[in-house]
């Protein structure tokens, strides 16, 4: 890049951890930011990430290379129109919503499609803010691009180099088929999860044995109706023409599993579960997809006092932190009576090989 400055509008986990990412890669670069919590600035400058506070979007904002826009989707179409002055045409403007189709609509509206090129790090946390953003957190995670119609392919290969060299894996798609495609492999998860636990909860019995006996399965393929009730109902009102059709075809897909097993139909329900089965076991793992993976294990212990004590002493001695822990009571999913989940990959792994060597038997998820 001619420019080494890089400006961020919106500094909480996503913005700050790219930002973060920048700082780590790119020691020698000048990045701005303005955001309305003025705690999330002064903490950016005091860590070393930001070299400039800004207390509204103005001339700081010219010759940047990149404009990262980080606000909530329904916020970043104001800032578009006071970017549109201050741009110059080599700038790469940029957004890290997880909808895509308003904004596009919105960079077409004003004529900036020459320095638009949409962009979603498919990457997050259940904990917001700038105070929890990482320089780690897009690494390995897909991010898509979805460029403008008339943005230079210059342009389009920089901004791939460029999230490449962050350790993010860009992919590159046409705003619509991203909206359908997120849809279809997110949001629409995330509504059946909600609506599951909603009717779990409308059904249960009087004394509550539904919700005593979900814990287990139950509780891992409902995690994320956990998510911020405002955040997916944006995503629903802003996608909500995808996720209405994909809902559509979804429920075709539910009433074809009712007629089915109304019918008996041996080979259709075998069908059905098999390949469901294959197709999800061909699923990788070495990168992270829309929705966040857990990383977890399983292991057998004997039903005494201070057995959880012992493994959680084991960890913490050997300086490996524990998110969550504690007995399945359900088991008819998992392997293993202790459930111990941790904060990344590398402390599951190595949690792993160390209670092995303490002779615990291991199930990794």
């Amino acid at each position: 890049m001619a420019s080494k400055k890089i400006g961020f509008i919106g500094l909480g986990l996503i913005g700050g951890s790219i930002a973060k990412a920048i700082r780590q890669y790119y020691p020698e670069y000048d990045i701005i930011a303005f955001d309305k919590n003025k705690e999330s600035l002064a903490l950016a400058v005091q860590e070393g990430t930001i070299h400039t506070a800004c207390s509204s979007i103005d001339d700081n904002f010219r010759g940047c290379a990149y404009i990262f826009l980080c606000a909530p989707v329904n916020y970043n179409a104001a800032y578009l129109s006071q970017l549109k002055g201050l741009i110059d045409k080599d700038c790469i403007l940029t957004d890290v919503g997880s909808v895509k189709t308003s904004i596009h609509k919105e960079v077409i509206r004003l004529g900036m499609e020459e320095s638009f090129i949409g962009g979603h790090p498919m990457a997050g946390s259940e904990k917001s803010g700038f105070m929890n953003s990482k320089a780690h957190l897009i690494e390995n995670a897909y991010y898509i691009l979805t460029p403008a119609a008339k943005a230079a392919r210059e342009k389009i290969c920089a901004y791939k180099e460029f999230v490449t060299s962050l350790k993010a894996l860009p992919v590159i798609l046409d705003y619509n088929e991203h909206d359908i495609i997120t849809g279809t492999i997110s949001h629409l998860p995330h509504i059946i999860a909600s609506t599951l636990v909603n009717f779990v909860h409308d059904t249960d019995t009087e004394d509550g044995l539904m919700k005593a006996l979900a814990a287990g399965g139950f509780k891992d393929i409902t995690r994320i109706a956990s998510s911020s009730p405002v955040m997916w109902q944006q995503i629903c009102l802003k996608n909500g023409e995808n996720i209405s059709h994909i809902l559509g075809h979804y429920i075709e897909a539910l009433t074809k599993a009712k007629e089915q097993i109304d019918a008996e139909n041996e080979t259709a329900l075998y069908s059905m579960f098999e390949d469901s089965r294959d197709y999800r076991n061909s699923m990788p793992n070495s990168s992270a997809g829309p929705i966040k993976k857990q990383f977890a294990l399983y292991c057998d212990i004997i039903d005494e006092a201070g057995g959880i004590a012992t493994i959680a002493t084991i960890l913490a001695s050997n300086h490996i932190s524990i998110k969550n822990i504690g007995i399945i009571h359900n088991r008819e999913f998992e392997e293993g009576v202790l459930r111990i989940e941790f904060y990344d990959e590398d402390s599951a792994a190595n949690a792993s090989k160390l209670l092995q060597k303490y002779r615990y038997v291991v199930y990794e998820v």
